[in-house]
């Protein structure tokens, strides 16, 4: 398995290196967003670690750039910022996962390897529900070609829930991959669902987004 490391503290990276080979990774190091850009689009990586805060091409760009290539390797961000909207808008722009430092390396190689089993094959470019629409890329949503505007955290949710269409959803899986923890009041999930209800269905007299009693939620593939 090939790994792509991409971060400017030569010494976390080295360390980041002799810690995945000895766990059997192959790995290559980038100190800047160039150049770890273009080692990403000319490699065949299974996995990029990427550092957000980097010289030259910030991470957020390099992870909106392969996306847009349609370029869907998995990509853990790491990062010293810890605010949940700096979390949501990695998420959003296309990255499989998160975490802050300092980090726990028995974490970090655990959710590669979670990365590694759920695969990077290709995504759509743009997923749909029906007459809805929303486009990671180009972060857009449309309802019947009409624009809905959307927070970070409301757009990962709706997408998290368009990535699991048909699906019902309990709580604690939305929280663990949209808010990163497990430790948020479990209610904020209910808080942001009405949010998209009334930007998603309401204005266009839908009930797309439909909650299982006991359960979790489901996003009906019809588009409700």
């Amino acid at each position: 398995m090939r790994v792509l490391v991409v971060d400017d503290e030569p010494r976390l990276a080295a360390a980041l290196r002799r810690g995945l080979q000895a766990e059997g990774f192959a790995v290559d190091l980038a100190h800047d967003g160039v150049t770890g850009l273009q080692l990403a689009r000319q490699g065949d990586y299974d996995l990029i670690v990427l550092d957000i805060m980097l010289p030259r091409l910030s991470g957020y760009n390099v992870c909106k750039t392969l996306r847009a290539e349609n370029n869907w390797v998995p990509i853990l961000m790491l990062s010293a910022k810890d605010g949940e909207y700096d979390m949501a808008d990695g998420l959003d722009l296309g990255a499989d996962d998160y975490l802050t430092k300092p980090f726990s390396y028995v974490v970090l190689v655990a959710r590669l390897r979670a990365l590694l089993r759920r695969g990077g094959g290709s995504r759509p470019a743009v997923l749909r529900a029906g007459d809805l629409t929303l486009d990671p890329a180009r972060r857009r949503v449309l309802r019947a070609e009409t624009s809905i505007d959307l927070t970070p955290r409301e757009f990962a949710l709706l997408e998290f829930l368009l990535r699991r269409l048909d699906d019902v959803v309990p709580k604690s899986e939305i929280l663990e991959h949209v808010w990163d923890t497990y430790d948020t009041d479990p209610n904020v999930v209910e808080v942001y669902v009405g949010y998209l209800r009334r930007k998603i269905d309401a204005p266009f007299g839908r009930n797309s987004l439909q909650t299982v009693r006991g359960a979790g939620y489901r996003l009906a593939g019809d588009g409700g």
